[in-house]
């Protein structure tokens, strides 16, 4: 059994899970406290706000996770936790809490990559351990967030990932804004509160996704990186004339829709791009992007019209977002390869903002 520790941006997660040789990773708690309503009159994260919340609620979350697990803490068998990349004082709260009962407890400590975490999350249950279901390799991984959007060609169970599983799979990446930025950004120009794409999402059900000609960046065969360059001023210039005509308020379900489809088309362009070129039968679509509901009914969609066999794979809701479950299953492929801090090692565990590092 592993404790996980997530607090690298917004969310204060701790979760409690189990993990048996071929089997799915049991999620047997999960405690989240979420900021967006401390962030929201700000429009967006603010790091020092972030990380004196989490001084205030990781030891509630970490109590909690155990307290519904029914697992008292000398059961434990390590503790993972987040330590890059990410906001680093909201990282150091998370490092200095696992570090702190990685030393009373005298359990090993295992420091996650965030990005791993949400790879990692492919392969959580809520069930009791079964056997895990056959993953057909290699299979292209989409991780799709606030803050990253990435294509990995995925080759081996996560038991044997190497320790630069990310690099060295890593086969496309954003140039500028991610996905989650592109969705909350043009949301802001639209008035919308942060975090504004689950308010795009919401808005764009009523709409026409054809209302409007917006641009799609990189749009060329040639690369599997994503760019959503220009999108954002062609929004602002759009609802500036379309303020300027009065219309704003009864377009705005087109605009959405509009918007919405741009990003979910730069995404799936490059998805199928990377599943031709490293002939891959299976997807999984992993991170908050992953909960967009356009980009699931298309992916589902257009990859049954494409002819491929295993339907495409999106984590449960609650595990999409930034969750201490990732971090825990992360933590508990790593525990098995060996790759974990003792005491003498982990004292010296700092938090690495830079996710290069």
């Amino acid at each position: 059994m592993i404790l996980g520790i997530e607090t690298s941006c917004d969310e204060c997660s701790a979760s409690v899970v189990k993990h048996e040789a071929n089997s799915t990773v049991q999620v047997m708690s999960l405690a989240t406290f979420s900021q967006i309503q401390i962030h929201q009159p700000y429009g967006g994260v603010v790091p020092e706000i972030a990380s004196r919340n989490h001084l205030e609620t990781i030891n509630q979350m970490i109590d909690q996770a155990l307290e519904d697990a029914h697992v008292h803490p000398h059961e434990l068998e390590a503790i993972a936790v987040t330590n890059r990349p990410g906001l680093v004082g909201a990282l150091l709260v998370g490092v200095s809490a696992a570090k702190a009962l990685s030393y009373a407890l005298d359990k090993p400590l295992i420091p996650v990559h965030h990005l791993e975490g949400h790879a990692a999350s492919v392969y959580l249950e809520e069930s009791p351990l079964k056997v895990r279901e056959e993953i057909f390799l290699p299979m292209i991984l989409a991780i799709i967030s606030g803050g990253h959007t990435n294509l990995y060609c995925v080759t081996h169970l996560p038991e044997f990932w190497p320790k630069d599983f990310l690099k060295k799979s890593l086969i496309g990446r954003s140039r500028d804004d991610a996905a989650g930025e592109a969705f909350d950004k043009t949301a802001k120009i639209l008035g919308f509160p942060y975090p504004g794409g689950v308010w795009i999402d919401r808005i764009a059900q009523t709409g026409n996704p054809k209302a409007f000609a917006l641009p799609r960046a990189l749009s060329q065969k040639t690369t599997l990186d994503f760019s959503f360059s220009g999108l954002k001023t062609a929004v602002a210039l759009l609802t500036e004339k379309l303020k300027g005509q009065g219309i704003l308020e009864s377009e705005l379900p087109h605009l959405c829709a509009s918007v919405q489809e741009a990003i979910v088309d730069a995404l799936i362009s490059k998805i199928f791009l990377a599943v031709q070129e490293y002939r891959c039968q299976t997807l999984a679509v992993v991170g908050g992007v992953a909960a967009n509901s356009r980009l699931r009914s298309r992916l589902n969609l257009e990859w049954k019209t494409a002819g491929l066999v295993h339907s495409p794979y999106f984590p449960k809701m609650a595990y999409c977002t930034d969750n201490a479950a990732m971090i825990a299953a992360a933590g508990a492929f790593r525990f098995r390869q060996g790759h974990f801090l003792k005491r003498d090692d982990f004292l010296t565990l700092n938090a690495i903002a830079n996710p290069e590092v």
